[in-house]
């Protein structure tokens, strides 16, 4: 009997995501960009105060109070946004809406691998376009894009941290030929962002997320700003309804406490700045950051070895076996206390001799 899947499914990898562990394990864990701070304590307040019957109901297909705080925090009208069950939910739509069957997606190398996986399910190929030798955007980025319909352009990039030049991208995206969807999920550990792009360009999507900045990537919940035309055409593929009652309840909650957000931002800017000082003083070579992790290549770029022995010491990063970063481990921004125990663990781990 041949397989049931189409070809396409068959043939791919699914996308891996980061390690969880169980819960209770004594693990410092540093591997997939939660925020080491809790949400906002009127999100608790919030959810305490949810009534659980109105459970029995289907949630607000359009997400219309989510709608409202988003468009009410970024000045801009509510046809101008479109909710999703995580930032993820907004990448499957907008592969859906403007990618056809046959058809191509690009991206920058090294990015974010679940693209590439959206387009195998999508039954379409994936022009992974390599960044320049500092992860900056290379000037004929747009040619070598040609022929695909959507890029997706992650800012900051994952896993490099890098934040590409804000002309660069206003100039890609007034060359290339389809829909720009720029993937802000780390961009309020940044020091700018594209949004003004959404409304500028006509063929511009930004994506935003509460799992990161906002410490909800248990609630699953994010976003898009984009032209009434691009969003009213989105709302068509999205699932009927695709993100739960209680998550837009929270969400918008936790979207209307700029205050915590900018507290909670600021020491993860901290903790950033302290992890990737210790980071160097062992001679670690660090790319600037402008997320809420850093990439780092060990003195004798065996990221591979350095990824193994921390596990072995209780301590969770992230290795990728991709071109270009082979030689680098991806470190979440913890508590200054997880940063601590990482720099003794790679103390011990990095001999002096080795060390820059």
């Amino acid at each position: 009997m041949g397989t049931l899947f189409r070809e396409n499914i068959e043939r791919m990898a699914g996308y891996t995501p980061g390690e969880q562990p169980s819960s209770g394990a004594s693990i410092v864990k540093l591997n997939t960009n939660e925020n080491p701070y809790p949400p906002s304590p009127k999100v608790a307040e919030a959810l305490k105060n949810f009534d659980p019957a109105g459970l029995r109901l289907y949630p607000d297909p359009m997400g219309s109070e989510f709608r409202a705080a988003a468009s009410m925090e970024h000045g801009v009208d509510l046809e101008n946004v479109i909710v999703g069950n995580g930032s993820d939910d907004i990448l499957t739509i907008a592969t859906r809406c403007f990618v056809p069957e046959g058809g191509k997606m690009a991206c920058p190398s090294p990015s974010y691998t679940l693209y590439r996986t959206l387009a195998a399910i999508q039954g379409a190929a994936c022009v992974e376009i390599p960044l320049a030798a500092d992860f900056s955007l290379p000037d004929d980025f747009a040619e070598q894009a040609e022929g695909a319909s959507l890029l997706m352009l992650p800012r900051p990039n994952a896993p490099t941290g890098t934040a590409f030049a804000k002309d660069a991208v206003k100039r890609l995206c007034a060359r290339f030929n389809g829909v720009v969807l720029i993937d802000e999920a780390y961009v309020e550990f940044a020091d700018d962002n594209c949004l003004d792009l959404a409304l500028e360009c006509g063929n511009v999507v930004v994506g935003r997320t509460l799992s990161k900045s906002h410490s909800l990537a248990g609630l699953r919940l994010g976003y898009a700003i984009a032209s009434n035309e691009i969003v009213s055409g989105m709302m068509k593929v999205k699932d009927s309804y695709n993100v739960n009652a209680i998550s837009q309840r929270l969400g918008a909650v936790a979207l209307g406490d700029s205050e915590w957000l900018a507290k909670n931002i600021a020491r993860v800017r901290e903790s950033r700045a302290k992890l990737i000082s210790g980071l160097l003083a062992l001679g670690f070579d660090v790319p600037e950051s402008h997320a809420n992790f850093v990439l780092a290549s060990p003195p004798d770029g065996d990221a591979q070895r350095i990824y193994m022995r921390l596990r072995d010491e209780g301590v969770l990063v992230r290795w990728f076996d991709e071109e270009r970063v082979r030689n680098y481990i991806r470190v979440t921004v913890g508590t200054a206390n997880e940063i601590d125990f990482l720099l003794e663990a790679l103390t011990r781990l990095v001999p002096q001799g080795e060390r820059k």
